[in-house]
């Protein structure tokens, strides 16, 4: 009973580390997360202060909490068993997929990983591309928008920077809730966009269980009052024209309301511009119907990053122009209601799908690159000298300001600008200079034409 046992010398060092690991567990790691937590509340109170659209306790529900509430919403439930029912599966069966839809869709809100490195990455990254100028800003009604309203930001689609452009340029307002698409469901994209405050959707899917789940988090969300952006586009524009908005996630968003004890929702268009769009020789492909594997797309890529980073070493690197994005008036949508709610739902859904995508395309600014390749497009096959663009930028120009348009023009110079857009199209080889004459290459044509389209809705 009392003899002696031995026992090796690392059995005893992992006994303690593991008592060691318990201990922390137990007593200090609930000290550390209230501490975190205390200061966390205080930052967001801090930011809040700062931010015109406030952060919404929705959006920093602890996560598991916030599957539960959806695995559990009554409407799920009920979608649960009608599911099960009509495809003969056990309904235990059913609730596991559920469940999995709701850890898939909801998003791990960081409010430091937001403010303190995505607003900072978004910066570097679209300065470090593109001259980033705010376009049109109606500011008037921007800060009357009532701020226990739920704001929706509807953006037209024109690159995969569109998310960090706006975040970057949205970081004095909000912190943004985007729906992203399958693309950005791989690591380390996955974490980082979630930690952002995005929630992943499945663009192409027919599954009733699954959309009912993805409907029930955006009307949650919407009613919580968090302030999201979309493209109602639903895709990238694969011709640059700007294209009928897809009613998913807006009737989602408008589907549940009632005008006298909902909270208002507040749509404010966003417009978008490039003077180039990373992806368009691969969106044109697409759009021609030509197929590329994701290592053709992942070879691309790296050719074109090791090319810009020996520009950049080289010393001959230019940024791809400018990047604008404006902001115009909120539409309401009780009043929207107040016209237009007599009619059935889906034809309600419709109509505000199509004026919020008219009110978007007012707002896209004009810049030099779609400017000139306007004037190229429809002078093909005639060598134009640079007075005879300037000329003809200009007729354009006072066309599409009459209209309404908006157009960034660098350091106030008209002519600048011209030089400015001509100068990109010949470094992408779409004109050529040839006696002092400037012309379109032919097998370049659906190129300028891409970048002509983002401006023809403007007139």
């Amino acid at each position: 009973m009392f003899e002696t046992i031995e026992i090796p010398a690392w059995t005893v060092w992992l006994a303690g580390i593991l008592a060691m690991i318990g201990l922390l567990d137990r007593i200090l790691m609930p000290t550390v997360r209230w501490y975190l937590r205390r200061r966390m509340n205080k930052a967001i109170l801090v930011l809040n202060d700062k931010l015109q659209l406030k952060i919404q306790p929705f959006k920093l529900t602890k996560r598991r909490v916030m599957i539960d509430r959806l695995a559990y919403d009554p409407q799920v439930i009920d979608a649960i068993v009608a599911h099960s029912q009509a495809e003969q599966i056990p309904y235990p069966v059913v609730e596991q997929m559920a469940h999995r839809y709701a850890r898939e869709i909801v998003p791990s809100f960081s409010a430091t990983g937001y403010f303190g490195v995505a607003i900072k990455v978004a910066r570097w990254l679209s300065r470090s591309l593109y001259r980033v100028r705010l376009g049109y800003v109606d500011e008037k009604t921007l800060k009357d928008i009532d701020p226990e309203a739920t704001v929706v930001f509807v953006m037209n689609h024109r690159s995969n920077m569109d998310y960090i452009l706006v975040t970057y340029l949205a970081a004095s307002r909000s912190a943004l809730s985007y729906a992203v698409g399958e693309w950005a469901r791989v690591w380390p994209l996955k974490p980082l966009i979630s930690s952002m405050g995005a929630y992943f959707i499945r663009r192409k899917s027919r599954n009733q269980l699954y959309r009912r789940v993805l409907a029930r988090y955006v009307q949650m969300a919407t009613a919580a009052g968090v302030t999201q952006a979309v493209f109602p586009e639903g895709g990238l524009s694969r011709d640059g024209k700007l294209k009928p908005a897809k009613l998913g996630l807006l009737s989602y968003m408008v589907a549940d309301f009632d005008a006298e004890t909902s909270r208002d929702i507040y749509f404010v268009p966003v417009g978008l511009n490039y003077d180039r769009v990373l992806e368009d020789r691969v969106l044109l492909a697409s759009e021609k119907g030509i197929k590329t594997s994701g290592m053709t797309k992942l070879t691309a890529f790296l050719r074109f990053m090791m090319r810009q980073i020996g520009l950049r070493l080289t010393g001959k690197f230019y940024r791809f122009g400018y990047a604008s994005v404006s902001f115009g008036a909120p539409v309401s949508f009780k009043n929207f209601l107040k016209t237009h709610g007599h009619r059935k739902q889906e034809v309600m859904t419709k109509a505000l799908g199509k004026e919020l995508m008219s009110k978007v395309g007012e707002v896209i600014p004009v810049l030099p690159v779609s400017l000139v390749a306007r004037v190229f497009l429809t002078n093909q096959k005639t060598p134009l000298g640079k007075k005879a663009i300037i000329n003809k930028c200009n007729v354009i120009l006072q066309k599409l300001l009459d209209n309404g348009a908006y157009m960034h023009i660098p350091h106030k110079n008209f002519e600048y600008a011209v030089e400015v857009g001509l100068r990109m199209l010949m470094l992408r080889h779409v004109v050529v200079e040839k006696d002092d004459k400037y012309c379109v290459q032919p097998e370049e044509l659906d190129l300028l034409r891409y970048y002509a389209n983002a401006i023809a809705h403007l007139g």
